[in-house]
């Protein structure tokens, strides 16, 4: 596959601190996936996880998004930081990052635990009320999903 460059390298993010805020403050992420000639896209709520530089997902076992990345773990995905439309002008501020990366199905107990932690962390003010509420004991992990994207590439970009 040719490799492409941003055609207008004045609104390119070289900045990695500025990436990773825009992953920190994001709260979904939308996964491309495929398989064969078939494509799919979803959007879902994510952990970021800076120190093995990884997003963390949660679902369900069984679903089109889990037969998709059984057959094809690559993915390709977007984090948007929407700073609003700029009315009158036909212009959309935002800030925004494509990842690529391998997706994969978190089967160990421990790191189901981490990735879910990670998830709460990101997503919830008080994560400690939410675990109690949904994670009453390890069984509660065994009917959970935990999915990990390791991120391979990332890219940003920024309206002027």
């Amino acid at each position: 596959m040719p490799k492409y460059h941003m055609k207008k390298k004045e609104r390119e993010i070289l900045d990695k601190n500025t990436i990773i805020e825009i992953l920190k403050n994001g709260k979904f992420a939308t996964i491309s996936m495929c398989r064969v000639n078939e494509p799919y896209i979803v959007t879902l709520s994510y952990g970021f996880d800076l120190k093995r530089n990884s997003l963390y997902f949660h679902s369900t076992k069984k679903g089109l998004k889990i037969e998709f990345l059984r057959e094809n773990p690559n993915v390709c995905g977007t984090v948007v930081d929407d700073l609003g439309y700029m009315m009158n002008d036909c212009s959309h501020k935002y800030r925004s990052i494509v990842f690529w990366g391998k997706m994969a199905t978190v089967e160990d107990l421990e790191e189901k635990k981490y990735g879910f932690n990670i998830i709460l962390d990101h997503l919830e003010e008080n994560p400690g009320k939410v675990k109690k509420k949904f994670l009453k004991n390890e069984q509660a992990y065994a009917n959970l999903c935990i999915m990990r994207l390791n991120i391979i590439k990332m890219t940003g970009k920024a309206s002027l």
